[in-house]
Formats: C-alpha cells, sequence, structure tokens
C-alpha cells in the first residue's frame, strides 16, 4: 500500500506568492468584509512594531491546504478568503507605490503574475491566484492587469473591489505619500508574515485536512462544511454536476432571504429522527450519521435532496404547496406568520410527500394548532421540538385514515390541554395584545366563518386574504376618541383600555369606515347594515332571509345590539372568544362550557 504524504511548511508570504494557485470552480464565493479586512491589516501593522522589519517578530495568520494539479498549479482545498485578500493587498501595494512614483517593483510584479512556457514553447502570462469559480469574474485578473473592476457585478466582485479599496485607503491612512515607510511594511508582509502551508497528494487527503481544520466550525458553519462533505465523497468527475446543483440550493436560499442553517436544521428534523439539534450541532450529527443521511454512497443525490426541499420550503413560505400553487391554508399562514414564524415549516417538509388533498388537510391543522400555541403564547421551543417529535410519524401517512388517526393524536390532544389558556386569551385579547397583522388575521378568520357558514364557499370567502387586504380597516365601535354624544351614550367606563378590546373590534369597508369616524353607536347603528360582512351588519341586526335558511342558522347565536356600553363590549369578546373555539378547532374548556 502506498502512504500519500502530506508536507506541511510554515512559508512566508512572499515565498508563498512564487508558487501559482488555483481556487477550484466548487468552492465557495470571495465574502470577506470591510471588517476582516480592516482587521488583517491592522494586525500586521500591529506586529511591526519597529521601524526596522528586521527586528520585528514574525507574524503567523493561518493556514491553507493545497494539493498538486497539472502545470505546476496548487489548487486551493481551503484558505482562499486569506489568500485572495494577501493577493489584493499586494496589487493595492503596487498601485499605490505607482501612484507615488515609485516604479522599482519587477519583485511585486512577479508576486502578482509571472511568465512560463506553455507546450509549444511559447511564454504565457500567468496569475499567481486564479480564481475559477463563476462568481468571481475577471475580477481578479483585471486587479492584477491595473485595471478597474465592475463593482456592480457578483457577490464576489463587490467583495473583491472592496477589499481593493479598503486596503488602498489603509495604506493612505497610515503612510500618506511616505514611500519608504509603504516599502517597509510592504517588506515585513513579504518577509516576516507566514503560513503554514499544507499539501497533500490528490484532492480528496485535501478535503479531509479541510475538515479536520474545520471539524469545529472555526471560520467556517455547517453549510460550508456539508459543501466539503459532499465533495469529499463525490468524485472529481462529479464535480460539475455537483457544482451547479449546489449552486442552485444556495442561490435559491439567498433569493429568498433565509438563514440556511435555519433551513438545514429544518431540513434534518423533518427528513430524520431528530427532534433536539442545535445550529451549531448540524455538522456533527452529519458526520455521525453517514449512512443514515445516505451523502456517502449517492453525494449528488442527496444534494439533490437539498435543492427539492429547499424550493417546496420557498414555496410555502410564500402561501404556494410544493408545486407553487397557491394554498389558501400556506397563505393564511404567511398573514398569521409574518416574517418571522418558521416552525411549522418543519411538519409541512415532512408532510410533502401526501397526495394534494391530504396536504390540503395538513396545512389546514397546521394553520389552526399554529394559531392555538401563538395565541397562548406557548413557548417557541416547545412547538418548535412537537414539530420535529411528530415529523417522524407524519413520513409514514399514506392515506387519510391514517392522517386523521395522527391529528386526534397529536394535534387535538394539544389543542385540549390549550383549551382553558386559549379561552382566556381570547377573552382578554386587546387590540395592543398582538401585532396589528395578527390582529387583523384574527378578525379576518371571524368574519370569514360566518360568511362561510351562511353562504358557502365562494370566491369571495374561500380566501382569508379579501378580508386581511386593503378593502377592509378595523373599526373601532366606541371610538378611540369619542364625541360628547358617543361618550354620554357609552356611559360609565371601568376598564380605560375598553375601546381596545376584540369585543370592540370589527371590520368595515374603507368607504363605510370614513363615514364612522367618532360618531355615537346609535349613529353607527344604520352604517353597519351596509356592510357585505355578515359579522358587522349582525352588530345592528339580526338578518332575516326565509326560515331556517343557511344565514338564519349562521347568525342564530349572533345577538345584535341596540345600545352600545362597556357591559355590551364584554359580552361580544365573551361570544367572540367562543366562537373562536369554532373557528380554530378548539375543544372547549370545562370552565367555557360551564
Amino acid at each position: 500500500m502506498t502512504t500519500q504524504r502530506i508536507e506541511s511548511q510554515d512559508i512566508a508570504v512572499a515565498g508563498l506568492f512564487q508558487s501559482f494557485y488555483a481556487v477550484p470552480d466548487y468552492q465557495r464565493e470571495y465574502v470577506w468584509s470591510t471588517e476582516q479586512v480592516e482587521q488583517l491589516l491592522t494586525d500586521i501593522h500591529g506586529e511591526m512594531a519597529n521601524a526596522d522589519p528586521e527586528l520585528s517578530p514574525e507574524y503567523f495568520i493561518g493556514s491553507i491546504v493545497v494539493c498538486p494539479r497539472k502545470n505546476g498549479l496548487l489548487e486551493l482545498i481551503d484558505g482562499q478568503q486569506r489568500m485572495t485578500t494577501l493577493y489584493v493587498t499586494l496589487c493595492a501595494i503596487r498601485d499605490r507605490l505607482l501612484a507615488l512614483g515609485d516604479d522599482t517593483l519587477d519583485v511585486l510584479n512577479l508576486q502578482i503574475a509571472a511568465g512560463s512556457i506553455d507546450a509549444s514553447g511559447y511564454e504565457v502570462r500567468r496569475y499567481r491566484l486564479d480564481l475559477q469559480y463563476e462568481d468571481s469574474g475577471d475580477a481578479l485578473t483585471r486587479l492584477a492587469d491595473g485595471k478597474e473592476i465592475d463593482s456592480t457585478g457578483t457577490l464576489s466582485k463587490k467583495n473583491i473591489a472592496n477589499t481593493h479599496h479598503v486596503v488602498t485607503r489603509f495604506l493612505i491612512s497610515e503612510f500618506a505619500e511616505d514611500t519608504a515607510a509603504l516599502r517597509r511594511f510592504y517588506g515585513y508582509l513579504c518577509n516576516k508574515v507566514k503560513l503554514i502551508r499544507i499539501q497533500t497528494g490528490d484532492v480528496a487527503k485535501a478535503l479531509k485536512i479541510f475538515e479536520t481544520i474545520n471539524d469545529r466550525g472555526v471560520g467556517l458553519n455547517s453549510m460550508d462544511l456539508l459543501k466539503n462533505l459532499l465533495f469529499m465523497k463525490a468524485t472529481e468527475g462529479q464535480f460539475n454536476q455537483l457544482k451547479e446543483t449546489w449552486k442552485d440550493l444556495q442561490d435559491t436560499i439567498f433569493d429568498m432571504g433565509e438563514k440556511p442553517l435555519r433551513f438545514l436544521r429544518y431540513f434534518i428534523f423533518s427528513h430524520y429522527d431528530v427532534d433536539l439539534l442545535r445550529e451549531d450541532e448540524i455538522y456533527g450529527w452529519l458526520s455521525r450519521n453517514e449512512a443514515t443521511a445516505g451523502y456517502s454512497s449517492d453525494p449528488i443525490g442527496f444534494a439533490r435532496e437539498l435543492v427539492s426541499a429547499v424550493k417546496a420550503y420557498r414555496n410555502f413560505r410564500e402561501g404556494k404547496d410544493e408545486r407553487g400553487v397557491e394554498n389558501r391554508y400556506l397563505e393564511n399562514m404567511r398573514l398569521l406568520g409574518g416574517s418571522a414564524a418558521r416552525q411549522h415549516l418543519i411538519l409541512l417538509l415532512a408532510g410533502r410527500n401526501l397526495s394534494s388533498d391530504l396536504f390540503d388537510r395538513l396545512a389546514s391543522e397546521v394553520e389552526s394548532l399554529f394559531f392555538c400555541y401563538m395565541i397562548t403564547r406557548e413557548p417557541t421551543r416547545n412547538f418548535e421540538r412537537n414539530f420535529a417529535r411528530w415529523a417522524t410519524e407524519l413520513r409514514s401517512i399514506t392515506n387519510a385514515e391514517e392522517l386523521e388517526t395522527f391529528f386526534n393524536r397529536r394535534f387535538l390532544n394539544e389543542k385540549t390541554k390549550l383549551s382553558a389558556r386559549f379561552q382566556d386569551a381570547m377573552g382578554r385579547l386587546y387590540f395592543g395584545t398582538l401585532q396589528q397583522y395578527r390582529l387583523r388575521y384574527v378578525l379576518a378568520k371571524l368574519t370569514q366563518y360566518v360568511d362561510l357558514a351562511a353562504y358557502g364557499e365562494t370566491e369571495g370567502t374561500r380566501w382569508l386574504k379579501y378580508y386581511t387586504s386593503g378593502g377592509f380597516e378595523i373599526e373601532h365601535i366606541f371610538p378611540q376618541k369619542p364625541n360628547p354624544k358617543a361618550v354620554e351614550e357609552f356611559g360609565l367606563i371601568e376598564d380605560q383600555q375598553v375601546s381596545q378590546r376584540l369585543g370592540n373590534l370589527v371590520l368595515v369597508e374603507k368607504s363605510i369606515n370614513s363615514s364612522l369616524g367618532n360618531r355615537a353607536y346609535s349613529e353607527k347603528r344604520p352604517i353597519y347594515l351596509q356592510s357585505k360582512l355578515l359579522l358587522t351588519r349582525a352588530l345592528s341586526e339580526r338578518p332575516q332571509v326565509g326560515t331556517n335558511t343557511r344565514i338564519d342558522r349562521a347568525v342564530a347565536s349572533i345577538e345584535p345590539f341596540s345600545n352600545w356600553t362597556e357591559s355590551d363590549v364584554l359580552q361580544r369578546q365573551r361570544w367572540l372568544a367562543q366562537l373562536a373555539h369554532s373557528v380554530w378547532q378548539v375543544p372547549a374548556s370545562a370552565a367555557a362550557s360551564s
């Protein structure tokens, strides 16, 4: 058996850039920001304590991992962020010296690019650092040639241009027009700033060393390490395909503004029997569960599954099903959850292989339970863990009977335990208790429920966004700033926040709301009758449509109000709290039933 040699040497920047390096096309983008570049330069300058660089100590700035390729190239497996920054720094020093009229740059120019002889015997210009990933474009070669970069391009182009700007600004700030001082800094950088260069015989070994160096996430997150892990398991012939698949994954995550590690964590919860996992534990779990995850035998298949999942995840967030078709319950979750709620996506990812009808049922039940958790202020970590635990069961469900059994065992059980808290929360709900978009969701759901009971499912009643859109506004029945007549009619006020109670709120059309103003209830009653919303009209009088019609049955339990006082507000809130049990399918508590 042949033993592969691993060479390790501490090497100064001057020696480092006597070799030629290529950053392979599967590497991530150049991501160093102003803060990281400034920190590196400040640290180097701080170590150069003496006017004579020869008296200053050596300064180590980390390690790089390389393996040899054809034509004398070293493939840079780890350390491209640091190496790219050093290379840009050399270009910036050259540009600054030229600006100061110092053109004695033979050695510096050779550290940036040099000539070599190709197979046909011709001289060719070669850059010491070649970024081969698509995102970098021609940014580095343009810098090497002393040209400007289009800083409006890709992320890497912008960051490379910014690094050149940051270094130039640093050189001007620290050395002004003192060419000798700038030269001393350049001399210290070349001769005393060192790295550890680890060289192996092939890419697989280099990737393994990269993993070992970064196994605690030092400088990298679990997403970067997972990418490396997949490339370790892939053959070189699969690299291009894996690179394109990974790019699709990253682009999808970036375009929706999601945190990559949150998606990856929820992916694991939804696909495997895991219910507790911190973001900093993701890579360790993947490393220990190679067989379970299946990435070892089929790294491209695993990456494709990630892409499939992240596109479903994106659609769910946008209120659509996996196919991208708008789903009313997922749209409701978007209206309820705002930009922060994500925990429900664990269950949706786990159930995405259900038939469309069954998935619709799942989405409906998830919305209902999620609201129950939200209104009762159940700690997020509790229901997130519930969702992760239940995902295992959900993945095995294949038919409607199994799904209903699952709902009864898990969802209904949770709602029953939360029933008393649910009743209390709805009974005490104020305008300021929830974010306004969530309060609008609550009023819309209550209003929609009554309309659905009366009119059935129509294009107007089917979608909650019809009720939450700009066509309706939240009306305070007893005005926030009442006129004298309204105050007189309302009578004694014991609760100074009574106007903000749920019982005092109703949805009305914008056109109607503008005519309601701060009037007394006696003047508002006939105006409410103009509304298309049954729950709003029923404030004034119960609609009379035949005998035992669907509308009659829908409003049978609604008592209209001839007057409007604080006791009426409380009475209506109690009734709305009871209605909420039906809307979100929460069993009535013993206290509420008695």
